[in-house]
């Protein structure tokens, strides 16, 4: 039996780390390998594949007051 421990869930709004913008993104897809995990992140039309140690359920707002 396998058990798959993800750390984001499918409909999660979440925020990419160095995304200077912080756009709310949702989590749509989730990619599992042997010892590793990508999380598919809709925004709009746009969709990227990120690990979770690059995404976080809280916005950083410091990081959109650098620009």
């Amino acid at each position: 039996m396998m058990v798959i421990d993800n750390k984001f869930d499918f409909g999660q709004v979440v925020y990419i780390k160095t995304d200077q913008d912080q756009r709310p993104r949702i989590i749509t897809g989730i990619l599992v390998k042997p010892g590793y995990m990508e999380y598919q992140l809709n925004c709009g039309t746009d969709w990227s594949w990120h690990p979770d140690f690059a995404i976080s359920d809280e916005k950083n707002v410091l990081l959109t007051t650098t620009n």
